[in-house]
Protein backbone atom coordinates (compact mmCIF):
# COMPACT_ATOMS: atom_id res chain seq x y z
CA UNK A 1 0.00 0.00 0.00
CA UNK A 2 3.05 1.94 0.56
CA UNK A 3 4.77 1.69 -2.67
CA UNK A 4 0.90 2.30 -4.64
CA UNK A 5 0.96 5.90 -2.46
CA UNK A 6 4.92 6.33 -3.92
CA UNK A 7 3.90 5.37 -7.01
CA UNK A 8 1.08 7.37 -7.14
CA UNK A 9 -1.84 4.55 -7.84
CA UNK A 10 -5.01 4.70 -6.28
CA UNK A 11 -8.02 2.86 -6.07
CA UNK A 12 -9.20 4.96 -8.88
CA UNK A 13 -6.47 4.71 -11.14
CA UNK A 14 -4.90 1.20 -10.62
CA UNK A 15 -6.49 -0.59 -13.59
CA UNK A 16 -5.89 1.89 -15.60
CA UNK A 17 -2.25 2.08 -14.94
CA UNK A 18 -1.58 -1.49 -15.44
CA UNK A 19 -3.10 -1.41 -18.51
CA UNK A 20 -0.84 1.32 -19.75
CA UNK A 21 2.12 2.42 -17.52
CA UNK A 22 5.98 1.12 -18.68
CA UNK A 23 7.55 2.17 -15.50
CA UNK A 24 8.72 -1.47 -14.45
CA UNK A 25 7.52 -1.30 -10.49
CA UNK A 26 3.93 -0.28 -11.78
CA UNK A 27 4.47 -3.08 -13.63
CA UNK A 28 5.64 -5.38 -10.74
CA UNK A 29 3.42 -4.02 -8.92
CA UNK A 30 0.17 -5.09 -11.02
CA UNK A 31 1.69 -8.60 -11.31
CA UNK A 32 2.10 -7.94 -15.26
CA UNK A 33 5.87 -9.25 -14.61
CA UNK A 34 8.38 -10.66 -12.34
CA UNK A 35 6.82 -14.05 -10.19
CA UNK A 36 6.64 -12.49 -6.91
CA UNK A 37 2.98 -13.59 -6.54
CA UNK A 38 3.77 -17.23 -7.56
CA UNK A 39 6.80 -17.05 -5.25
CA UNK A 40 4.11 -16.05 -2.48
CA UNK A 41 1.21 -18.77 -3.97
CA UNK A 42 -0.80 -15.38 -4.89
CA UNK A 43 -2.31 -14.25 -7.58
CA UNK A 44 -0.07 -11.89 -9.64
CA UNK A 45 -2.18 -8.85 -9.27
CA UNK A 46 -2.46 -9.81 -5.59
CA UNK A 47 -0.82 -6.06 -4.42
CA UNK A 48 -3.36 -4.29 -7.27
CA UNK A 49 -6.36 -6.31 -5.45
CA UNK A 50 -5.24 -4.96 -2.43
CA UNK A 51 -5.34 -0.97 -4.05
CA UNK A 52 -8.54 -1.93 -5.25
CA UNK A 53 -10.38 -3.07 -2.63
CA UNK A 54 -8.86 -0.79 0.13
CA UNK A 55 -6.93 1.79 -1.62
CA UNK A 56 -3.08 2.69 -1.07
CA UNK A 57 -1.83 3.75 2.26
CA UNK A 58 -2.87 7.61 1.93
CA UNK A 59 -6.01 6.61 1.02
CA UNK A 60 -6.41 3.99 3.91
CA UNK A 61 -5.39 6.33 6.05
CA UNK A 62 -7.22 9.23 5.11
CA UNK A 63 -10.74 7.17 5.25
CA UNK A 64 -10.08 5.40 8.15
CA UNK A 65 -8.16 8.32 10.51
CA UNK A 66 -9.03 11.32 8.65
CA UNK A 67 -12.34 11.66 10.46
CA UNK A 68 -10.83 11.69 13.59
CA UNK A 69 -8.75 14.58 13.06
CA UNK A 70 -5.78 12.49 12.98
CA UNK A 71 -3.18 14.41 10.94
CA UNK A 72 -0.04 12.05 8.92
CA UNK A 73 2.91 13.56 10.92
CA UNK A 74 5.46 11.05 10.63
CA UNK A 75 3.23 8.86 8.77
CA UNK A 76 3.07 10.78 5.90
CA UNK A 77 5.73 9.19 2.76
CA UNK A 78 9.62 9.98 3.84
CA UNK A 79 9.56 12.24 0.24
CA UNK A 80 7.07 14.41 2.23
CA UNK A 81 8.56 14.80 5.18
CA UNK A 82 7.71 11.41 7.35
CA UNK A 83 8.66 8.25 7.79
CA UNK A 84 6.82 5.86 5.31
CA UNK A 85 8.65 3.84 2.93
CA UNK A 86 8.71 0.45 1.51
CA UNK A 87 11.27 -1.66 0.54
CA UNK A 88 11.24 -2.64 -3.65
CA UNK A 89 8.89 -5.41 -4.89
CA UNK A 90 11.60 -8.05 -6.86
Amino acid sequence: MVTAEELGLTSANVKEQAATSIDPNVERLTGKTGDLGKMLNLDPAWAMNIVIQVGNYGESFQRNLGPLGVERGYNRLWNDGGLMFAPLIR
